[in-house]
């Protein structure tokens, strides 16, 4: 079978997806291990009986709902080619204002000391390191198997600023204190419906559930965070499209001396940060 009649099968098997034609082509080319271009370069070129079986098997896979990313092993963020395995989310491009937002807070002519909680594949923290070498990062995760993922993208776009470290939030063995503290934590309500659709229904639901309001991580973290921040540090996190406000509050309460919440490219609230304007250290607690 010729690429372009293997792409026009593939696509009304995928009659459902609202990307179908992008979906085969993706899947197309992780097959050929080559881009997008060949396919519309060499149309006629004819698939071997080993590709074409690959190919229908993947295109099946995609048409029980299975995410792209998973079934290519990589996913783009920031420009950067991330491998993905079923540990770990799949990096959303609306995360990409959490990266935008830390960029903004973190000098590039100094060291900074930052600390991401729940890292996955690594991205938010590899795209910073790209962008800020002089940056100081610790990125933890509570999934060993996530921890694999995200050295192995640091490895293999040459990062050596981060620091990975097996870890339930705060939990951290060496623990110290951070300019910066940037998570993209769990904050779907436990109970969405939305976890058993679509991509989403692939991933692991822990690192995207958190309690019945979708904030229980959220509320550990602002709390916990404020113990291991520098004297004008910001915690920056991102959240669900409705929790702006609620997040703002957890601030506020929990005595942070300054909030603020800002839009993604659609005009949802997606990123909310609080600083504190005084140090408080994990001595004065005890």
């Amino acid at each position: 079978m010729q690429i372009v009649n293997a792409l026009k099968d593939a696509k009304q098997k995928l009659i459902t997806s609202d990307s179908a034609k992008i979906d085969a082509e993706s899947l197309l080319c992780s097959v050929l291990k080559c881009d997008r271009s060949k396919l519309y370069a060499y149309p006629e070129q004819v698939l071997s009986m080993e590709q074409q079986t690959s190919f229908n098997k993947l295109i099946a896979l995609r048409a029980e709902g299975h995410p792209v990313a998973y079934l290519t092993g990589h996913k783009e963020f920031w420009s950067l080619n991330l491998y993905v395995s079923q540990a770990t989310l799949i990096p959303r491009p609306e995360t990409e204002l959490l990266v935008e937002t830390a960029l903004t807070l973190i000098p590039d002519d100094k060291e900074t000391k930052l600390l991401e909680l729940g890292t996955g594949t690594g991205a938010i923290a590899i795209a910073i390191a790209s962008e800020r070498n002089k940056s100081n990062i610790t990125a933890t995760d509570l999934s060993a198997k996530a921890l694999l993922v995200a050295q192995q993208n640091a490895r293999s776009h040459h990062v050596e600023n981060i620091s990975f470290k097996e870890a339930d939030w705060f939990e951290i063995a060496d623990i110290d204190s951070y300019d910066l503290i940037i998570s993209n934590p769990p904050y779907i309500c436990a109970d969405d419906p939305h976890l058993q659709q679509g991509d989403v229904q692939f991933e692991p639901v822990t690192a995207l559930a958190s309690g019945a309001d979708g904030l229980n991580d959220i509320r550990t973290i602002i709390k916990q965070a404020q113990h291991y921040l520098n004297s004008r540090g910001w915690l920056l996190l991102e959240h669900g499209y409705n929790q702006a406000a609620q997040v703002r509050q957890l601030f506020k309460d929990n005595g942070y001396t300054a909030s603020a919440s800002i839009k993604d490219y659609s005009g949802i609230e997606r990123i909310s940060m609080g600083q504190l304007a005084h140090q408080t250290t994990t001595t004065e607690l005890n």
